[in-house]
């Protein structure tokens, strides 16, 4: 029997994360993980021979600063370019929209002298309340506590610090981020715009990773959660870590195990541990048990409580809204190998645009349809596809003259209707989404040479993302800040004593920053000094 001082339920990018942060203070760290490289979701593999790429996560702009100079990343090798280009999204009218420094305002003359007035106006009002929100990225949101003692004066201390930044805002912020966390995007967006593609590059923000229409209501904070991002200090950018996502994860492996944690793989968990009423170990899949004085989990909260708790172990009503836990991205995603690049018809040849993102929804009203045929069929018939091509960026992913594109596609249903499979459709929808982006790119589907194909059911299987679930469970009003996991555990301590909660599924939420690990870790460290001095 193996004992520790703190034992972390998965090495994803947050597990790390947590792990380097605790090893640095002299606690002995655990992680252990079912699969056989560390990363989690944010990996690097060989999908094809001689062709690598970031497998699932795919993009860097949400990974925090601050995580990224503590934990020394860049002395443990990781190095993010920018794209050249942010973002380019063609239409099939042979019209396009290309953003970045220098490009956005007159590429959006060309489209609507109106819009090209007001989008700076528009990106400003997003990075104001941004750069405000961005101060409680690091920082426990307020937790709803019952009676009265030290937990409820400690919480409604946090409650005002909380207050005193939001009241950095003016009112008019204030208003904005009202409309930000309850409207849609799509009825902000029809407000400020007129073109369709001008529309399109921030609603693409609100239904990514989101399986909802642009105009559901709360799809506006979607938007707002990807404007909290950076790279190499210039906000609002995105970029790509060179050997790919797991480049970011690696660095985070080394810099934890150079702090002294143990990070041991192929090492599952079966069952956490509960004695007494507090989680005191794990008993992995290969019937080894490890204790320990405190357990984190990194794993999607819903599949924590129900699937490696012991029974009796949680509260019935607990156990009831945990099972209500909203779960599904809507996403497909592939990796594929390329002969040559593509060449777009309303943008041919090589160029900057083939190191953007390159958004293929055209409208607001094409990403919505795209919604309703995945309730209604499965999935999209014209599916909304982003594109990236990290190796023009990236020489070290594919061989000379060849290219990887990363394709994240939206929307597909998490659970196919009428009780079908995804192991029987994966490859028809596969091929759906090749032939979007030919139609786009003629010629892009007889260059493409290998493929990776994964499901919502693949995601599930291999990531442990409830179906395909990439932000842990929904960016919901009711699954985010002091709900996220649920109002009275926002404080990364969940309801057993001991356990603890370390990944996207608490508050900030998914995407690849680091913040929940970094959060829970000061959490722990906390109660560990306060338990055992």
């Amino acid at each position: 029997m193996k004992e520790t001082d703190v034992l972390i339920i998965g090495a994803g990018h947050n597990g790390l994360t947590c792990a380097a942060y605790l090893a640095m203070t002299g606690l002995r760290v655990m992680v252990v993980d079912r699969r056989q490289v560390a990363g989690g979701a944010a990996v690097t593999e060989e999908f094809h021979p001689g062709f690598r790429n970031s497998v699932a996560a795919y993009t860097v702009s949400l990974l925090n600063p601050q995580i990224a100079a503590d934990l020394k990343l860049a002395d443990h090798g990781l190095r993010i370019v920018e794209r050249r280009a942010q973002n380019f999204l063609p239409a099939p009218d042979g019209s396009y929209l290309l953003t970045g420094a220098g490009r956005t305002h007159q590429s959006v003359t060309k489209l609507s002298a109106r819009d090209a007035g007001r989008i700076d106006g528009f990106a400003r009002e997003l990075e104001g309340i941004a750069d405000v929100l961005r101060q409680l990225v690091l920082r426990p949101p307020p937790n709803l506590v019952g009676g009265f003692g030290i937990g409820s004066v400690r919480e409604a201390v946090n409650a005002l610090a909380t207050a005193n930044i939001l009241r950095r805002l003016t009112l008019e912020q204030q208003r904005s981020l009202l409309d930000l966390f309850t409207r849609s995007a799509g009825e902000m967006l029809d407000e400020r715009f007129e073109s369709d593609l001008v529309k399109a590059l921030y609603g693409f923000d609100a239904i990514v990773g989101n399986y909802a229409s642009p105009y559901a209501a709360g799809s506006a904070y979607v938007m707002l959660h990807h404007a909290f991002g950076e790279v190499n200090g210039k906000k609002g950018v995105w970029g790509h870590a060179i050997g790919g996502m797991g480049a970011i994860t690696q660095a985070m492996a080394r810099a934890a195990r150079g702090h002294g944690a143990e990070i041991r793989l192929q090492a599952g968990v079966r069952e956490v541990i509960v004695e007494r009423g507090r989680a005191v170990g794990v008993i992995t899949d290969n019937g080894e048990t490890i204790r320990a004085k405190c357990i984190a989990s990194s794993v999607n909260p819903k599949l924590l409580y129900t699937r490696l708790l012991p029974a009796g172990a949680l509260a019935p009503a607990f156990l009831a809204r945990i099972n209500n836990w909203r779960n599904g991205s809507g996403t497909f995603r592939m990796n594929v190998a390329l002969a040559a690049l593509p060449s777009f018809t309303a943008l041919p040849g090589p160029g900057d645009h083939l190191t953007a993102g390159v958004i293929l929804a055209p409208s607001l009203g094409y990403m919505d349809r795209a919604w309703q045929d995945a309730r209604e069929y499965g999935w999209s018939r014209q599916p909304v596809v982003e594109l990236l091509i990290p190796s023009t960026l990236d020489d070290t992913l594919a061989p000379a003259g060849q290219h990887v594109a990363s394709l994240f596609c939206q929307h597909v249903a998490p659970q196919l209707p009428g009780g079908k499979s995804w192991d029987d459709y994966r490859d028809e929808v596969a091929d759906l989404m090749i032939a979007t982006v030919d139609a786009y790119a003629p010629g892009f589907a007889s260059s493409v040479i290998g493929r990776q194909i994964l499901s919502p059911l693949d995601l599930e299987r291999q990531f442990g993302l409830l179906g395909g679930d990439i932000f842990h469970g929904a960016l919901t009003l009711n699954q985010l800040f002091s709900a996220r996991p649920m109002l009275g555990h926002a404080d990364y301590r969940g309801p057993i004593k001991g356990l603890y909660h370390c990944g996207s599924g608490a508050h900030p939420g998914g995407g690849v920053t680091g913040a929940p690990g970094h959060n829970a870790a000061r959490v722990i460290l906390g109660d560990h000094r306060a338990l055992f001095r």
